[in-house]
């Protein structure tokens, strides 16, 4: 489809501007107009539908598909393991995410797949494997195993959660290694985490002499690096080592979400995931153990988006998920509105997305930019829980080609 007009549709911009009626027009995967009707090749009546950029995850884990604990101890096949990742990134684009990005557990050849149109999928944007220091939180080995034995874990091309690291110099080889296989930006984790096999919340991981070392490198490429972290000690050392933005953010204080702010450091808290695990960890592949670890988490993190929203810090978007339960992303928009507004949840899954990752041709539907849109079933600023369900999604456009159409 080449040309085409969208006409009928309520449009919400992503901008953050007030919903308008007007029409839209697609030429060559690009909008090329917002106005008034007109003879613009096919015409897509979407009357009654809301029309929104496509949204987008700035926190995924596609190569976390299956359950995790049955994955790490090999009892999954790596056909089984690709299975999941994909169905995963087909429901992703369904669910009317156009665009992720994934923080940890894809190697570079998922991207390669998607981007060549081999599976359906949202545009991919990932670190590769995420940095962890020695038996830091992203290690998830027997404690009988040797380290040396974790990258095993990993499948070339598929799937690798994290590379090791003792020290400085290891970090550097790591990260040097991570984009050698495709990564475009970093993550480090620098606290412990919810999901931990050897660490706790209160944990820092990495020094700040660490973590520069993976900023300089990342800088050399033009790039990032961004921080799981969840105490503000931590937060604290990635912001003085350079890093770009943070991860969860669980525990984050008022001082520590001004200095976040002095340095433009972003925040991406994860609601969704924190929700998944406190109904139903098995559905993740975890033990009823998760759901202790993640008690209290929701409210402290309901908290930090405060500090940082009177702060003034750049607020992302991600959901977080983990496991095979991935089938109701956009239930983060729902959680965050709940918080906020539902206008401030979608502009920070589009406009404000697209800005922290670095995709300047996404998240706002404006002439000029890559035509990624989706028409949802009702007005989803009224009622955000329509993102929640996929069925919802009647219809998406993904670089001006329509990937869904269920009108």
């Amino acid at each position: 489809m080449g040309r085409f007009q969208v006409v009928g549709a309520t449009v919400v911009d992503g901008s953050g501007r007030d919903p308008g009626d007007v029409a839209v027009t697609v030429e060559d995967g690009r909008i090329t107009e917002l106005g008034a009707p007109g003879a613009h090749g096919e015409r897509l009546d979407a009357g009654g539908l809301t029309m929104t950029p496509g949204l987008i995850d700035a926190h995924v884990h596609l190569g976390l598909s299956s359950p995790i604990r049955s994955q790490f101890s090999f009892q999954i096949s790596a056909a089984e393991i690709a299975a999941d990742i994909f169905a995963t990134a087909g429901a992703a684009l369904d669910a009317g995410f156009t665009t992720v990005r994934d923080t940890g557990g894809i190697d570079g050849g998922v991207v390669t797949a998607i981007a060549k149109g081999k599976v359906r999928g949202p545009r991919v944007v990932s670190c590769g494997p995420v940095q962890c220091q020695t038996g830091g939180h992203g290690y998830y080995g027997a404690e009988w195993e040797p380290t040396e034995l974790w990258s095993s874990h990993h499948v070339p091309g598929l799937c690798a959660l994290s590379m090791m690291a003792g020290n400085a110099d290891e970090l550097r080889r790591n990260v040097r290694e991570a984009f050698r296989r495709g990564a475009s930006f970093l993550k480090l984790c620098v606290t412990g985490g919810v999901v931990g096999g050897n660490d706790r919340l209160t944990d820092t991981q990495f020094t700040v002499e660490e973590i520069a070392v993976a900023v300089q490198e990342a800088a050399a490429r033009g790039t990032y690096v961004t921080v799981h972290a969840h105490n503000n000690e931590g937060i604290r050392n990635a912001v003085e080592a350079g890093a770009r933005c943070v991860e969860h953010g669980t525990d984050l204080d008022e001082p520590t979400a001004a200095l976040m702010a002095a340095h433009g450091v972003a925040l991406v808290p994860t609601f969704a995931v924190v929700e998944r695990l406190l109904h139903d960890p098995a559905a993740a592949g975890l033990d009823e153990s998760a759901r202790d670890r993640v008690a209290g988490v929701r409210e402290r993190m309901a908290r930090a988006l405060a500090a940082a929203k009177e702060a003034g810090v750049r607020i992302g978007l991600g959901s977080d998920l983990i496991g095979p339960a991935q089938d109701h992303r956009g239930e983060e928009l729902g959680l965050r509105a709940q918080l906020e507004t539902p206008m401030d949840a979608l502009v920070a899954a589009t406009k404000t997305n697209a800005e922290i990752i670095g995709l300047a041709e996404v998240g706002v539907l404006a002439p000029g930019r890559q035509a990624d849109l989706v028409l949802w079933n009702g007005n989803p600023l009224e009622d955000p829980n329509i993102f929640a369900d996929p069925a919802n999604a009647v219809l998406v456009v993904q670089t001006g080609r329509v990937v869904k159409d269920l009108r």
